[in-house]
């Protein structure tokens, strides 16, 4: 549980008026001699105690909904199609990895009953089905309003005594834990006296430690500590709550590039994809097409009960001027939204990431791994029979354009052109679509971007080293796909079901990157795949078929979603927006 500090939220100091009768709910001292202090079990020193010590559930809000209580570990559930055996907290992070892989998908999680829940006084409860799930958790208060105080926490071990009503002990019990010593207090007749062996120790959510010497000081340590961070009681797991501070740290650290851009329901991704944002400390921000001429606005960030919202102004980029919501931070990765309508997802990439633009630092990194084209275009019209060609750049200048069986060969070189700009001049003879003296607009991380935008020329290549051989995902969905026949189950662009186009025809898909195209079991035609994770992890199958009708539509650098049970699934979303699904069946 990330635990933040509120800085508005101090509370002052209670004053507690220290008395003891056998009902009354203020903080009992025994007496003003030697004896040990002693409160009720039913005391508001006592509640406070319990609190303090009950069970978080908040930590599996993603799967129950509910900060309450949590599900006893081991359980099943059907996360997206795949079913996930949880046996711990870490195996919680694996659902919203398999959540956050693809943006646009519906995220469904169905949890397999029946199972057993701890609630916070850590009994445990067994439902047998999603409405009784429902109804306890309906019942749960969230938004840091529940009993449950998580800001401060007890150093154990602890000693406890207890007394009769003649104040002479009757025991004495060693507590190693919150789960013991709220049972301690579950199993306590409520006029029971009790007293710790003081000094005890607490520690806040920041570290620090606080010693207490007596149950006034424990009430007052606890009161004035249980407000003063944010719980993150709540029951939206991906609202990562931050401080102004952290937040702006966050954004000054490194460049972000825009990765996805939507603004009143249109897809601009294409027009903003590697747009730059450089936030500086001085509220101002930089934007533009890095090595390109580039704007500059301002910025700023403000925190609180409603999460964390990020401010920017600028006279021309006027698609950025918004109050923009975080929806989600990490991985060097932000996504802000604002409505329904509007949505930025931003990648961070460090100085030490961005390859220098100099002729030699390009040699050596186009040398050192292979390198697929994602996207070829001459003036303004795409050259999708290239997509998944791979290029290798090899010493003397000799660079390699194949396929997986048919290679073309020609030169290469890095240079600076007439404009002094530098550029990637690419001589095949054979595949004009590439011959082409290339302006480098983008160099970052594993993808390079060479364009003329004047003319429409544009190339994109993704760097793969190893074939992405100890990638174990990606490894996975190759196996899964090569051997036997595929056939189309589901073809649907926007609301148009097309699948009826690829009745009779089938897929095999084998090794050095061939798909076989059958018709009646015979093969008539042949095509490219992939499977490989891009620059920005995302997972991504390449089908290329060439001219070969009706599959040619289905060439595309799909997304990947799912593989389960003979069947896979792809996604693609258009420059407009438009939801494109490709089903496949074994």
């Amino acid at each position: 549980m990330k635990k933040f500090f509120k800085y508005t939220m101090y509370v002052s100091l209670l004053t507690i008026a220290l008395s003891f009768t056998s009902c009354q709910d203020e903080f009992e001292e025994i007496n003003t001699g030697t004896e040990p202090q002693a409160i009720t079990a039913n005391s508001s020193t006592a509640q406070l105690i319990q609190h303090t010590s009950s069970n978080d559930g908040s930590f599996d809000n993603i799967v129950d909904g509910t900060s309450c209580f949590d599900i006893k570990f081991p359980y099943t559930v059907e996360v997206n199609g795949l079913e996930l055996t949880i046996d711990s907290r870490e195996d919680i992070h694996q659902i919203e990895e398999i959540f956050d892989a693809i943006d646009d998908d519906l995220d469904f999680l169905e949890i397999l009953f029946p199972i057993t829940i701890t609630a916070g006084d850590f009994s445990e409860i067994t439902i047998n089905g999603l409405q009784d799930l429902r109804e306890l958790a309906a019942e749960c208060k969230e938004g840091g309003d529940d009993d449950d105080i998580e800001c401060i926490d007890f150093v154990y071990p602890m000693t406890i005594f207890t007394f009769n009503v003649n104040l002479e002990q009757t025991s004495n019990v060693v507590v190693e834990s919150d789960r013991e010593l709220r049972i301690f207090f579950k199993d306590l007749d409520e006029n029971k006296l009790i007293s710790f062996d003081f000094p005890i120790s607490l520690k806040l959510y920041d570290d620090t430690t606080i010693t207490v010497e007596n149950n006034e000081e424990l009430a007052r340590v606890i009161e004035n500590a249980k407000d003063v961070c944010d719980e993150d009681d709540d029951d939206d797991y991906n609202d990562d709550d931050f401080n102004e501070a952290s937040f702006n740290d966050k954004l000054v650290e490194c460049v972000w590039f825009v990765k996805e851009f939507k603004r009143n329901d249109i897809d601009q991704t294409v027009q903003y994809v590697d747009y730059i944002l450089h936030f500086k400390e001085d509220g101002t921000v930089i934007t533009g097409f890095r090595g390109a001429a580039t704007i500059a606005g301002t910025w700023s960030t403000t925190v609180g009960d409603d999460g964390a919202k990020l401010n920017m102004e600028f006279e021309t980029s006027v698609d950025f001027n918004l109050e923009w919501n975080v929806y989600d931070i990490g991985d060097n990765r932000i996504k802000l939204f604002n409505g329904e309508s509007n949505r930025i997802i931003m990648k961070q990439i460090c100085e030490e990431d961005l390859a220098e633009a100099n002729p030699d630092t390009l040699r050596e990194i186009l040398k050192e791994c292979s390198w697929v084209i994602k996207k070829v275009q001459q003036q303004g019209e795409e050259l999708n029979r290239l997509l998944g060609y791979e290029f290798n750049f090899m010493a003397e200048g000799v660079i390699t354009l194949s396929n997986g069986v048919n290679s073309s060969e020609g030169t290469w070189d890095i240079a600076l052109n007439t404009e002094q700009k530098l550029v990637m001049a690419i001589t095949m003879g054979e595949e004009l679509g590439v011959s082409f003296e290339w302006p480098i607009r983008e160099m970052a991380n594993n993808r390079l971007k060479f364009e003329v935008d004047e003319i429409g020329y544009e190339l994109v290549m993704q760097r793969v080293c190893d074939n992405n051989n100890t990638d174990g995902d990606v490894a996975e969905i190759r196996n899964f796909m090569i051997g036997g026949e595929w056939v189309v189950a589901s073809y649907v662009e926007g609301d148009v079901n097309m699948t009826d186009m690829y009745g009779g025809y089938s897929l095999g898909f084998m090794a050095q990157n061939q798909v076989s195209i059958m018709e009646g079991g015979q093969a008539f035609g042949s095509g490219l795949w992939r499977v490989l994770r891009n620059s920005d992890e995302k997972l991504k199958v390449y089908l290329n078929f060439g001219e070969n009708m009706p599959f040619n539509e289905l060439t595309d650098d799909w997304d990947f979603v799912s593989v389960v049970d003979g069947r896979i699934e792809l996604k693609d979303i258009s420059g407009d927006g438009t939801i494109t699904t490709l089903v496949l069946e074994k």
